[in-house]
C-alpha cells in the first residue's frame, strides 16, 4: 500500500484537545496526542474511522435542532445550523452556528451542546470551560477570523427512543416478568420520565453559555503543534 502523505493534513477543531497536551516527558508530543495521531494515521491510511457511540452522543445528534430552537428563542433571534464546511492550511470544519453575514465573516461562532440530564447540565455551571472545548473554539474561531465564540449547553427532552431505551435496560437489570404490574419498576420508570423530560422547566433555565475571546498566541501554538503532528505521522510506516 501506498505511503500516505500527511504534510498539508488538516486536523478538525475538535482534535485539538488532544493534539494540544503536554508531555509528560522530554518528547514534543505526548501520549494523548500520540494515540489521537495514529487514529488520523489508521482513517488516512486504511479507511477505517474509530466511532464513539454512546446514549450521550445519541441525544446530542438527535436533539441538535432542539437545542438550536431554544437557543433561539431565548435570545430572541433566528440561528439556523450552519451546514457550510470552511478550512484554512490547518484546520477544517463546520462551525454549529454563527453571527454575522456569512460564516467567513462571522463575528462569533456558537457551538452547541445538548446536556443528557438535568444533573449534567447544572454540572457544567460549577466548573471552568473544558481545555478541549477551549482548543475547539480556538480552531473555530482560527478557521473564521471570529473574534469571540460562545460554548452553549442546553437541556431538552431526550428522544423516546432513549427513554425506552433505559427502560428496557432497567427491567432487564431488575429481571422484570411482568413490566405492567411490577410497581418497583414502574416507580423507576417514573423517575426515568422525571430525569428525561424538562417542559415544566422554564427555557430561560435551560441553557448555560461561556465566553472564550479569540486567543492569536495559542491558535499560533497550535499550528506549530499541528507542524509537529504531521512530521509524526510521516515517519510512520
Amino acid at each position: 500500500m501506498d505511503k500516505v502523505d500527511f504534510s498539508k493534513y488538516l486536523f478538525h477543531p475538535s482534535s485539538l484537545g488532544d493534539i494540544m497536551t503536554e508531555s509528560r516527558t522530554k518528547e514534543t508530543l505526548g501520549e494523548t496526542c500520540k494515540k489521537h495521531l495514529t487514529e488520523c494515521y489508521v482513517q488516512e491510511k486504511y479507511g477505517r474511522h474509530k466511532e464513539l457511540v454512546n446514549k450521550y452522543i445519541e441525544k446530542g445528534l438527535a436533539v441538535e435542532e432542539d437545542s438550536i430552537t431554544l437557543y433561539s428563542r431565548v435570545k430572541k433571534k433566528f440561528f439556523k445550523k450552519n451546514a457550510e464546511p470552511i478550512k484554512n492550511d490547518f484546520l477544517t470544519g463546520t462551525p454549529d452556528l454563527f453571527e454575522g453575514e456569512t460564516i467567513q465573516t462571522a463575528t462569533r461562532i456558537i457551538d452547541i451542546k445538548s446536556s443528557w440530564s438535568i444533573h449534567t447540565f447544572f454540572q457544567t455551571m460549577a466548573k471552568a470551560i473544558d481545555k478541549g472545548y477551549f482548543w475547539q473554539l480556538q480552531g473555530y474561531m482560527d478557521l473564521t477570523g471570529a473574534p469571540a465564540a460562545s460554548l452553549v449547553y442546553c437541556l431538552v427532552n431526550t428522544p423516546e427512543s432513549l427513554v425506552q431505551g433505559e427502560k428496557n435496560s432497567l427491567a432487564w437489570k431488575m429481571a422484570v416478568i411482568d413490566r405492567d404490574a411490577d410497581p418497583l419498576y414502574l416507580e423507576a420508570c417514573e423517575a426515568i420520565d422525571k430525569e428525561s423530560y424538562f417542559n415544566d422547566i422554564p427555557i430561560e433555565d435551560r441553557w448555560i453559555g461561556f465566553e472564550v475571546q479569540r486567543d492569536q498566541a495559542s491558535i499560533d501554538r497550535a499550528h506549530e503543534r499541528i507542524g509537529e503532528c504531521r512530521e509524526f505521522l510521516n515517519k510512520l510506516p
